[in-house]
């Protein structure tokens, strides 16, 4: 059976569907899809803007994530860096560049991860662009979002805890394994979490040879979704203690850098005290590698980490402490080495 493609359907019918499936009324939106520009009008409060790429070959493989995965992790990873600045995602834009024999079904899946996103996040989308591709897909998304009180990465005092919340690691363990299955897994945002599907039978590395790793689907299930499906991190309960702020996309290390970087400090942390969960730790070893170094470089965990002042406990992990100069990682041994910009680099090689 043929499949139809997206030249078959056209961008004037691509745009009339976007137009339907995302069409809603919002107080602030005067103007929404369908004008040369959305008109928007917030209320006193600050407006932030982000904006994140992703492309097919640099970003993701499209052998190993479904489009309905890539749309709600486009919006994901935006809303992750307005939640982080400690504003109220709002609005967003969104461009979709895809090559003119591109299924319509694969378009279709995208759209629908994108409007689940966008439920759970209670965006409304406004506007966008959509275009042919030689190359491979590309996609961008722009989100806005609001707030009274924003937090920097410039705002870290020396004395200050550094903190972050949830288990690291799991996304970067996560990718792995979907490398090991070496094909896409079909999970979505609402499918129950007690839905199983089949996967290869892994081998641990490290000369092993043909013993079963021993993964289940209970330990593997999490892990994939926390890749394919990552869930931004909503700072309400964590914005008025906090001094300082940054998601976790690229790496613990490299994200902690960034904050010291902008706030002139250096900072102390011990790798006894970051948090990893127990099924990425058994993961990790049977894939040969090691948790420590996937929760520290992995990225794409999109954990919120922050530094604030001595107070009330919170919800989140303490890993250490701000500092006059220098950043410094305490082994489990209790050696010392100074780290900088270990994690995820565009441009690196």
């Amino acid at each position: 059976m043929k499949r139809e493609t997206i030249s078959s359907l056209g961008e004037l019918a691509l745009l009339d569907e976007i137009r339907r499936r995302f069409a809603r009324k919002c107080r602030d939106v005067r103007v929404g899809i369908g004008d040369d520009a959305a008109v928007i009008t917030p209320r006193g409060k600050s407006l932030l803007v982000t904006t994140d790429m992703m492309v097919e070959g640099v970003h993701f493989d499209l052998r190993l994530i479904t489009g309905y995965q890539l749309g709600f992790k486009l919006v994901s990873v935006n809303v992750s860096d307005i939640y982080a600045m400690g504003g109220t995602p709002r609005h967003l834009l969104l461009n979709i560049a895809v090559r003119g024999n591109t299924p319509q079904e694969f378009v279709h899946m995208l759209l629908n991860g994108i409007g689940d996103a966008i439920n759970h996040y209670g965006v409304i989308l406004v506007g966008g662009d959509l275009s042919s591709a030689k190359g491979g897909v590309s996609l961008a998304a722009t989100v806005t979002g609001t707030g009274r009180r924003f937090l920097l990465r410039s705002g870290a005092r020396v004395g200050d805890g550094i903190y972050v919340t949830g288990r690291l690691g799991d996304s970067a363990c996560g990718l792995h394994l979907l490398k090991r299955v070496g094909r896409t897994v079909p999970i979505t945002f609402h499918a129950s979490r007690n839905l199983r599907y089949p996967l290869p039978e892994m081998r641990v590395s490290g000369g092993v040879g043909s013993k079963r790793a021993g993964l289940r689907w209970e330990t593997v299930a999490p892990l994939l979704r926390r890749h394919l499906l990552p869930e931004a991190r909503n700072t309400a309960t964590l914005r008025r203690a906090a001094t300082a702020m940054i998601d976790v996309s690229d790496g613990l290390l490299i994200d902690l850098s960034r904050v010291c970087d902008e706030s002139g400090v250096g900072a102390r942390i011990f790798e006894e005290k970051i948090p990893i969960s127990p099924r990425m730790e058994m993961a990790a070893k049977c894939l040969g590698l090691d948790p420590m170094t996937l929760a520290l470089t992995g990225g794409e965990d999109y954990e919120i980490l922050f530094t604030r002042r001595h107070g009330k406990e919170t919800a989140a992990t303490r890993i250490g402490e701000v500092t006059e100069s220098e950043t410094i990682i305490v082994s489990r041994k209790g050696d010392e080495r100074i780290f900088s910009n270990e994690g995820y680099q565009h441009f690196s090689g």
